[in-house]
């Protein structure tokens, strides 16, 4: 059997970020840490797998040439605004970046998309319109505001 995992690159922290992002999901953990052996870096994490929902991730240290970008970002599909709200303001916290459309770049450089999953149903619904002004309302917003794309998507 074949299988295809994330991998991400993460300079310093990837212990804790994981740690972080675990407790921010129900039915998330931590699967094994493995640290540098035995020198100068003995107390940094080399690489580690943690889960969220379902999917499992690992993660490396990759030295200071390495950095996150966002070509690789964690998209997360919510219900709710509150649940848009918990995650978009967990996430930023202690320095995260917000950036535009439900994207936002959380402490440890790692790259986010928090969005409502009804935006695949009005995506899907064939009504060109409707689409075009959910796009163009999301385009004003850093965090996305639901109550105003479904505002927009019912004209």
């Amino acid at each position: 059997m074949t299988t295809v995992t994330p991998f991400i690159w993460f300079v310093d922290g990837a212990k804790e970020a994981a740690e972080y992002y675990v407790s921010l999901f129900d039915d998330a953990r931590i699967l094994w840490v493995q640290e540098f052996p035995p020198g100068p870096m003995a107390s940094n994490v080399y690489t580690l797998a943690f889960d969220l929902q379902g999917t499992t991730y690992f993660a490396i240290n990759g030295g200071p040439d390495i950095r996150p970008s966002m070509a690789f970002s964690f998209f997360i599909e919510v219900d709710n605004q509150p649940e848009i709200d918990r995650l978009w303001d967990a996430l930023l916290k202690d320095g995260g970046e917000p950036s535009q459309c439900g994207w936002l770049t959380d402490r440890w450089g790692q790259a986010w998309q928090v969005v409502p999953k009804q935006m695949w149903e009005w995506y899907g619904s064939g009504d060109t319109e409707a689409v075009n002004r959910t796009v163009q309302a999301m385009f004003t917003m850093q965090k996305l505001d639901l109550p105003k794309l479904q505002a927009a998507y019912d004209g």
